[in-house]
């Protein structure tokens, strides 16, 4: 079972999904942060439109929350065309591709998430769709088996995928232009938190309650919207709609993220490792018997982040805390002996 988690950068409720779409920007201009990607797009459009072709195959990837399908959508609409949106799972045969390809007219996308979960007898199809937009259909079997060709109209293929490693190489290389999704700067996810602001009719906090939730959000902008949200809600009934920084101290204070943008979980992983096992090193399977809660998901879902800002290190003995963990949590840190961190 999923954990619900405030600061989980995974799309929840379709509720939640709902209320995000309105928050997202709808033309490349609006769009904030991943510069790189958001320069090379709109070399890659304008030069599409101006020859009157589709733009090339596009593959995003990169952590949760960070924009995928918000880009795809931008894509399309700058491309003047729709979009049709599906994922790997739901494409289980060959025919379920055919459908979906000839539903698009000239200049559309079809978005699809989770594209590394694409079943191997659907990667099949794609390959000439993608490069002579074409799809080979095979009738009957053995001796008597034939190829009938359907031709489908110029597309562009958007790929999202959270685990680029797992995708095939020849359909990595049918894409024209790939990009890695980078986590956002503070900075960035301020600019964020004030569009965001306007278009939820919130009275703009001062910068520095902005700040607080953009710190917290884990470079994420599915995170920082949901916890703005959060303060929104908090400000109105318990605050008559100010939101200052003590308002969002105590608003997230009550769904237990500290300033860091760790809650509960994240803080119960460090104090297992760091007082049961003296801060290590400890294998993953001990760590998730001692806390009741499944290896994998500890793997996804708590030690990414962890890694991200240096407060755990991964060896081959197993798990260790470094100095700044255990200070966070209010522990004193014991040097891990006969690991990588010890000194020749």
């Amino acid at each position: 079972m999923a954990i619900e988690r405030v600061i989980s950068a995974q799309a929840r409720a379709p509720e939640e999904e709902q209320a995000n779409w309105a928050l997202r920007p709808t033309s490349i201009t609006q769009y904030v942060g991943q510069t790189d990607l958001i320069d090379r797009l709109s070399i890659a459009i304008k030069a599409g439109k101006a020859r009157s072709e589709p733009l090339e195959h596009v593959l995003l990837h990169g952590p949760p929350g960070l924009g995928k399908t918000t880009l795809a959508h931008v894509i399309a609409k700058e491309m003047g065309g729709r979009i049709q949106i599906t994922s790997g799972p739901a494409l289980a045969r060959g025919t379920d591709l055919v459908a979906a390809l000839r539903g698009l007219e000239q200049g559309d996308v079809l978005f699809i998430d989770e594209i590394h979960r694409l079943p191997v007898a659907v990667e099949e199809f794609i390959y000439p769709a993608m490069e002579d937009f074409r799809i080979d259909v095979t009738i009957d079997s053995g001796m008597s088996a034939r190829t009938v060709q359907i031709r489908c109209k110029p597309f562009t293929l958007i790929g999202a995928t959270t685990r680029a490693g797992l995708l095939s190489a020849p359909l990595r290389s049918r894409f024209g232009l790939v990009h890695h999704l980078k986590y956002y700067s503070v900075g960035e996810l301020l600019d964020i938190l004030r569009r965001s602001c306007t278009l939820l009719h919130m009275d703009l906090p001062h910068d520095r309650a902005l700040k607080m939730i953009a710190e917290r959000s884990r470079g994420t902008p599915r995170i920082a919207n949901r916890l703005l949200r959060r303060v929104r809600d908090f400000a109105q009934v318990k605050c008559g709609g100010k939101a200052d920084e003590g308002v969002v101290d105590a608003a997230l204070a009550l769904e237990g993220v500290d300033k860091l943008g760790l809650d509960e979980l994240d803080r119960g992983y460090l104090r297992i490792i760091g007082t049961t096992y003296e801060c290590g090193p400890v294998g993953l399977e001990t760590i998730a018997a001692t806390m009741n809660e499944d290896a994998g998901t500890l793997e996804d879902v708590v030690e990414p982040y962890l890694l991200q800002i240096g407060f755990l290190a991964r060896t081959r003995r197993g798990r260790e805390l470094t100095k700044a963990a255990c200070e966070h949590v209010g522990m004193t840190y014991k040097r891990p002996e006969g690991t990588l961190f010890e000194s020749a």
